[in-house]
């Protein structure tokens, strides 16, 4: 207990040490907000995988794809690294960069709001981000009240509100890069812990070997005339593992936290080694997560179960690490708090900078009958009060679910991120690359995202079945509303009228203007060179 203590403190002394440090960057909005745009490669690859991979993941969906798929929801995480981290980055980062500081952009509803010339469109992106990132937000502390009860028989109120505390303190001191240094610091615990929990947990079953040879044993539910289905290549469901896939990978480029990392990069060579890292960073703790949960059933009698005979997912990978040492079950905590209280970070400074500078601002502005807004003190008051807001608020919805018999509030989580992913992931990623994207193909686009992930909310909680019973499940549900979205925007543009072409050809300037570059990074066609 000793050594579990002071692994905590040294934790928490070092989070709010680099807060203190990092003030001096917060000085003004942009510093606050982005970092002044001067981030390194490492600061936000760091910042994107950290913020992309909660205690959600390991906890939460490591253990309930493990004791779905077995082995195969290793898929998942190679899918978060190669598309949710690799293609992310290559598709998306460079242009995101380009764009958003020709418009002068911090925030994603603002990106709509000047991209189309649409303030509605901001209005609207930012309300579907305040309403859609609470309970999302509000999922993060589910993962700590187990692991915390093993390891030292604290209430799970008392976990919440340091956690919450922690976080509060050093976001409203640092800022963003407060943020992405301890976001580093949280990476490397996250890289460490996990190959170190994975070592452990095998060891315990015999090792990779036995602990394999005894997965195959276990029959599966879904696929009863599959011997060894939970060591098979796709496992027992591979359509529905598909469906994971898709929308935890290709759902990061629709995420509002997610995409802000690139706003705030430095250069291009920090884009080159920034997508290295997070790829890396993603196959090792993404990959290593699922892997872990693949092992879940091995752990069948001594996890939860529900009245109707259900596993109880979140009980499943703490079952796993009850029996390991004491030093080991401390790196746990600090790894699972690690990658709680990034994302926590992340998500509250990006609603509450979403919220003040898209719908704050411009409403006091209005108010006024002028052009005159918030000065950058007022700002950065503002974006502090509600990223403290945002974390009360979310710390007390945990606490209530936690408390009473409220059960829907972690389903959410996979609400939350099919809504938002569906309704900004396709004309975001037009809107950067294709001149012709209209406003009208965004409304589509939000209305159609939202409406889905609402009709398989209701039909969950009725329960009635949306759609088809495939759809019934919220990760599908935000697959569909996705690759509807990829649909519907091109179509509806093709049908509607773009509004001020000549503006947008000098937006999409910014992306033909000329740069020098070292040799060893581009080769000079010689045949274009004059004497």
């Amino acid at each position: 207990m000793l050594l579990k203590c002071i692994l905590l403190i040294l934790f928490f002394a070092v989070m709010i040490g680099v807060g203190i440090y990092c003030r001096r960057t917060a000085s003004d909005v942009q510093g606050f907000v982005l970092g002044g745009r001067n981030v390194g490669s490492w600061l936000t690859a760091f910042a994107f995988g950290t913020s992309y991979f909660s205690a959600v993941i390991f906890v939460g969906y490591a253990g309930q794809f493990g004791w779905k798929y077995g082995l195969a929801a290793t898929w998942i995480g190679i899918g978060n690294a190669l598309i949710g981290s690799l293609l992310a980055w290559r598709i998306l980062g460079r242009r995101t960069r380009l764009m958003t500081q020709h418009l002068q952009s911090a925030t994603m509803p603002d990106f709509f709001g000047k991209r189309f010339f649409s303030d509605a469109l901001k209005v609207a992106a930012s309300v579907i981000v305040f309403v859609f990132l609470i309970p999302y937000t509000a999922s993060l502390y589910n993962g700590l009240s187990r692991l915390f009860s093993m390891a030292f028989n604290v209430d799970y109120v008392w976990c919440v509100l340091g956690m919450a505390i922690l976080t509060g303190i050093y976001v409203l001191v640092g800022g963003y890069m407060a943020t992405a240094v301890n976001d580093f610091i949280q990476g490397l615990i996250m890289l460490v812990g996990i190959c170190a929990v994975i070592g452990s947990v095998l060891a315990g079953n015999g090792g990779f070997t036995g602990a394999v040879q005894s997965l195959s044993q276990i029959p599966s539910e879904a696929a009863p005339g599959l011997n060894g289905a939970f060591v098979s290549f796709l496992g027992p469901q591979p359509i529905y593992l598909l469906g994971v896939v898709l929308l935890t990978s290709l759902g990061t480029w629709g995420l509002p936290q997610m995409v802000g990392k690139f706003y705030a990069i430095r250069n291009e060579a920090a884009i080159r080694k920034g997508t290295f890292i997070s790829t890396f960073f993603a196959i090792i703790v993404a990959g290593g997560c699922y892997f872990l949960g693949g092992f879940g059933r091995l752990y069948g009698q001594s996890i939860e179960y529900t009245a109707a005979g259900t596993p109880v997912y979140d009980s499943i990978v703490p079952s796993m690490l009850a029996s390991l040492p004491d030093l080991m079950i401390g790196v746990v905590i600090i790894l699972v708090l690690s990658a709680s209280m990034s994302t926590l970070s992340s998500l509250v400074l990006t609603s509450g900078s979403t919220l003040t500078l898209d719908i704050i601002d411009p409403a006091v502005a209005k108010m006024r009958s002028s052009s005159r807004r918030l000065g950058e003190r007022n700002k950065l008051l503002f974006i502090r009060l509600l990223v403290l807001f945002f974390i009360i608020v979310s710390s007390v919805i945990a606490i209530v679910q936690a408390k009473s018999s409220v059960t829907f509030i972690a389903q959410l989580m996979g609400i939350s991120w099919g809504a938002l992913a569906g309704a900004f992931l396709a004309p975001f990623l037009y809107g950067l690359y294709w001149k012709r994207t209209t406003p009208a193909a965004v409304w589509v686009s939000f209305i159609s995202g939202v409406a889905v992930m609402c009709g398989c909310m209701y039909c969950t909680f009725t329960g009635k079945t949306f759609i088809s019973p495939y759809f019934t499940s919220p990760i599908n549900a935000g697959v569909l509303a996705m690759l509807l979205g990829l649909v519907i925007v091109p179509v509806v543009s093709l049908l509607t009228k773009v509004n001020r072409k000549e503006e947008v050809e000098e937006m999409f300037g910014c992306y033909n203007s000329t740069v020098s570059v070292r040799a060893a990074d581009s080769l000079v066609d010689e045949t274009e060179q004059t004497d």
